[in-house]
């Protein structure tokens, strides 16, 4: 007969020899690798003893904390910090990890928007804004790309691209402008640019890419060329001759295209004197 108990299992055998009585104290669930030992419960066997034997529970299920936030955590980098910050924790469910991706796509869609609010819109202002945004997420995106441990081939390809785009678009509707020390500023970054992306691409299929790669020289060109384009585009395309703050505000932003200008050359004859010597080469 099969009997169970929560408390005690008294078990009783006789054999050939004489009969003898046997005890055990009560057996509490226990945890062993993850299984809950449960109840006893007393068997018989072939011989009349009643044996006790344990009963297997199976394990629960554990909770392994695939929320959204831990599958929207999951695709950060292996360096992404962590626990996030206030606005992540706010705003779990949203896919943080291709916000740089986002803003670079922003990036490129401001550019056709630039000659439109420079020629149709009577605010110059507003050319500036779009373009000083435009600006600020160039450096945003690579913060958070950095922060979060995230890139993907596509973004690192559209990056830098995104940047030539805007900053040759707002040159070239200043350049447009009847400005000749404008126009003569314009032909040396936008040379320049070409020249370096040229050098690049050249070294790149020799496997040399790292040669020729961004230094800080090339980002503080890039910064003030931004800070420069976004004070002369909210410029009245005619000041007057009677307007007192005009002329400082356009003061400041030639003295950041001549900076911008000169770290264009500087940060070009870097990458050339570096490349140097597998130009000259001979095969």
């Amino acid at each position: 007969m099969v009997t169970r108990s929560t408390l005690s299992v008294k078990t009783a055998t006789t054999l050939r020899g004489g009969a003898s009585d046997f005890s055990s104290s009560s057996q509490p669930a226990e945890q062993e690798d993850g299984v809950t030992v449960g109840q006893s419960e007393v068997v018989p066997t072939e011989d009349n003893v009643k044996v006790e034997a344990p009963t297997i529970i199976s394990p629960q299920p554990v909770n392994t904390g695939s929320d959204s936030r831990g599958k929207a955590f999951s695709k950060m980098g292996p360096g992404a910090k962590f626990p996030p910050g206030i606005l992540r924790s706010m705003l779990p469910s949203f896919p943080w990890y291709v916000m740089p991706d986002y803003l670079t796509y922003m990036r490129c869609i401001a550019v056709p928007l630039l000659p439109v609010l420079f020629y149709y819109d009577s605010k110059p202002w507003h050319t500036s804004l779009l373009f000083g945004v435009a600006s600020f997420t160039d450096w945003l995106d690579g913060f958070l790309a950095r922060r979060w441990d995230i890139s993907t081939n596509f973004g690192a390809f559209l990056d830098p691209v995104a940047d030539k785009l805007a900053v040759s678009t707002g040159l070239i509707l200043l350049a447009g402008n009847n400005n000749k020390i404008m126009t003569v500023c314009t032909a040396i970054i936008l040379a320049r640019e070409i020249a370096v992306s040229a050098l690049r691409e050249w070294m790149a299929q020799r496997g040399l890419r790292e040669s020729v790669k961004v230094g800080w020289q090339g980002k503080c060109k890039t910064a003030f060329t931004m800070m420069a384009l976004t004070v002369l585009l909210a410029l009245p395309k005619e000041i007057s001759s009677t307007a007192k703050v005009w002329p400082w505000i356009q003061i400041a932003g030639m003295g950041l295209l001549y900076t911008s200008t000169i770290l264009t050359v500087t940060s070009g004859t870097v990458y050339f004197r570096a490349a140097a010597p597998i130009l000259m080469e001979r095969e």
